[in-house]
């Protein structure tokens, strides 16, 4: 692990709120460009307030927390990449609730506030529930990729809802053309696109209280709704929609799927993928100029508004001092968020930020849509057990991509949660 010291001369600079200034160590997930871009965001809180801030990044930081948090060595603040790690810890004690009008504050100012607010509480030792989480730093999945020349030669226009996405595919196989590319090969991950997809799709079919029923197995993968999930991505795999036919999804992989968008004549006119996928197209693509992107849209005739699936990460205090709730306070400001907006890599639901800080044109788009957000959900397979979203899910999305029917599917998914239990 490496440790950088971000208070300088500036660390004799208290603010009005400060007693003093004190050691503050963060430990987080990041390292190389994302650890020196949170490093610059830290350098301005310490030379704001004064504390000596110190970063720690580990490429094993879910293990690490762990381990800290038990030896009672734990950082003030720690930024977890999944929620569920953060719930687990929350409810050993070794968490502290964020101060009174936090949650308020995050309805008031977060594109979908309510929906940040659930996602950092937690159950603590007494069984009730605390808001322990401060999400900073998000991305985004809903998302759909495709070469605008390629529409363009078609006359083909973006879809704006669900029923003309769907109208778009069946006019593009009309035309001669394969809609979709589709690769769910991951090497020992295989399978984890096509989650994706079915949480997506359940936040257009179902409201949020259902989805997140059934990520905590409230509801079981056998719930009809669960089964209408998968099978409304079956519709998107039908041989004349993907391109190789249905049975070349799983062993296609989804570095290699988005390629057919770039050939001549084009092998496919779309590819949902998150935010990260241009890294896998090919040399010299310039996103939103060969290549861009547009919402994946809602049902118009479902009323349930632009839900958005996502991942982030959050911030929580697990050593506590006043240096660690002036931080979560600090991050509030606009001004900690335009600083890595200046950067790369950064999205935020933050309704306050000037969108001109953004350094890149595409990442101001994807924010748009993020704060077009009625609701925004966490990746449900990273909230689910290891063995479940990381595991039978997969599996099992392999086996409805080859063809098993998708209650068979659900049904070996569930057998797998209740084993668990």
């Amino acid at each position: 692990m490496k440790h950088v010291l971000l208070a300088g001369a500036a660390a004799l600079a208290l603010t009005a709120g400060s007693v003093r200034a004190e050691q503050l160590t963060v430990f987080g997930p990041w390292l190389g460009p994302d650890q020196e871009n949170v490093e610059k965001v830290l350098a301005a809180f310490a030379a704001e307030t004064g504390h000596d801030v110190r970063y720690v990044g580990s490429d094993s930081f879910e293990q690490q927390i762990v381990v800290d948090a038990e030896a009672g060595s734990a950082p003030n603040i720690a930024v977890f990449p999944q929620p569920g790690l953060a719930a687990d810890m929350a409810k050993r004690g070794f968490l502290t609730p964020l101060a009174e009008g936090t949650a308020e504050w995050i309805r008031d100012n977060y594109a979908a506030g309510q929906s940040w607010v659930d996602l950092g509480t937690y159950e603590g030792p007494d069984g009730q529930p605390h808001l322990y989480g401060f999400f900073y730093k998000v991305d985004v999945k809903s998302l759909v990729w495709y070469v605008p020349e390629n529409f363009e030669d078609a006359g083909y226009e973006i879809p704006q809802t669900m029923e003309e996405l769907k109208a778009l595919t069946e006019q593009i196989v009309a035309d001669g053309g394969t809609p979709w590319c589709i690769g769910l090969g991951s090497g020992g991950a295989t399978g984890w696109p096509a989650t994706d997809w079915v949480e997506d799709l359940m936040l257009r079919t179902q409201p949020p209280e259902v989805y997140d029923a059934w990520v905590k197995n409230e509801i079981p993968f056998t719930d009809e709704r669960v089964i209408a999930a998968i099978d409304e991505f079956g519709w998107f795999l039908r041989d004349e929609f993907v391109a190789g036919g249905r049975k070349a999804v799983a062993s296609t992989d989804f570095r290699d799927s988005p390629k057919g968008l770039f050939t001549s004549p084009p092998q496919c006119y779309m590819h949902r993928q998150a935010s990260f996928i241009p890294a896998f197209f090919p040399e010299g693509t310039v996103v939103g100029e060969d290549a861009d992107f547009f919402y994946f849209p809602a049902y118009e005739g479902k009323d349930l508004g632009k839900p958005v699936l996502g991942a982030g990460t959050l911030w929580a205090i697990t050593n506590e001092n006043q240096a660690a709730h002036d931080l979560i306070k600090w991050l509030q400001k606009p001004e900690a968020h335009e600083i890595w907006m200046g950067l790369k890599g950064f999205l935020t639901p933050h309704k306050g930020v000037d969108p001109s800080k953004f350094s890149d044109p595409t990442l101001r788009k994807m924010n748009d849509i993020l704060l077009a957000a009625t609701t925004f959900r966490f990746d449900g397979s990273d909230l689910m057990p290891g063995a479940i979203g990381a595991g039978a899910f997969w599996t099992g999305m392999v086996d409805y991509a080859g063809g098993k029917p998708a209650a068979e599917v659900a049904a070996e998914i569930q057998a797998a949660w209740d084993a668990i239990k």
